[in-house]
């Protein structure tokens, strides 16, 4: 039987007090995680994929990261799929979000049940690991980002281990996803705000060459969805690799954004970037921000909606 502040929790679509103290927020660094690394309730997830930048328009060359983690990984962790079965293949555009029920199977299948939390980690500067999260907190599922990823991990000391020393998933019953739609916005809601006809400010989180089209882009047209702003997801971080320290991050983002922005829908080419920059929002304290699964892979298809190029 639930506690009485688990079933309000579950009423309101929202991890529980008691499912969450595990996690001491969006962010976890490697001194945390190895100190709770043995805890039977933690699920760590490497999320890594592998999108090189495109050499000529069009081009879209994506694989899966389990090589890489089978190189090297944080012990015990496995490997989340993120172009295999935690993605809807069946949508027109790469990376969308499976449904509920189905992200709930493909997470039981990497052992992650009820009473699980989750630590996602990548070795891509933790775009990957901030997708996998958000589409977790999407269904209610207690997660954070090692802050840093990998690299972070093996600079600061920490063994690594390589092969599949993990072996097979325990077997798990699936978590019950308790959805939230708010986190993820359409096309029409995105085409609203960009015509005005809805509130909501839209922030492209993709590098500037990607946002005024100065670079070649794997889509069908290059640009920016009119309207919106430019905060790129990679300049939230540091050198290292981990979400800037609160003061420097917040005079970043206010450079772009105010509170009044609100609510704040990201994009960027598939959903990616614009996961690491609601990351960097989320550790701020906002919680108006929506991101738009589709992003420009999706958008540039309709030749009926339009792009805009340069700053």
């Amino acid at each position: 039987m639930a506690l009485p502040e688990e079933q309000d929790a579950q009423l309101a679509g929202v991890p529980s007090a008691a499912m969450t103290s595990l996690l001491p927020g969006p962010l976890v660094d490697d001194t945390w995680l190895a100190a709770h690394l043995d805890d039977p309730r933690l699920v760590v997830l490497d999320a890594t994929a592998l999108l090189p930048s495109p050499r000529y328009d069009g081009e879209y060359r994506c694989t899966s990261g389990r090589a890489g983690w089978t190189e090297r990984h944080i012990p015990g962790s496995r490997h989340a799929d993120l172009t295999g079965d935690l993605s809807d293949h069946e949508a027109p555009y790469h990376f969308a979000v499976p449904s509920p029920d189905a992200l709930a199977a493909g997470l039981a299948r990497l052992g992650v049940g009820e009473g699980h939390a989750v630590v996602a980690y990548d070795s891509g500067g933790g775009i990957w690991a901030a997708r996998l999260w958000w589409m977790l907190r999407a269904i209610s599922v207690p997660a954070a980002v090692l802050d840093g990823g990998l690299d972070a991990w093996q600079a600061a000391g920490h063994g690594l281990a390589s092969g599949t020393d993990t072996g097979g998933a325990p077997a798990v019953p699936p978590v019950t996803p308790l959805p939230r739609p708010e986190l993820w916005a359409g096309i029409e809601e995105v085409a609203a705000i960009s015509r005005g006809e809805r509130p909501g400010t839209l922030v492209c989180a993709l590098p500037t060459g990607g946002f005024d089209g100065s670079v070649p882009t794997r889509y069908t047209r290059r640009g920016h969805i009119p309207g919106s702003h430019s905060l790129p997801g990679r300049e939230l971080l540091d050198s290292a690799g981990r979400v800037l320290p609160g003061p420097d991050l917040a005079a970043r983002v206010g450079q772009v954004l105010d509170t009044a922005d609100s609510p704040v829908v990201l994009y960027c080419g598939g959903g990616i970037s614009a996961a690491a920059t609601a990351l960097a929002l989320t550790v701020l304290g906002r919680d108006d921000i929506a991101v738009y699964d589709g992003s420009l892979e999706e958008w540039s298809k309709d030749p009926a909606l339009p792009l805009e190029l340069g700053g």
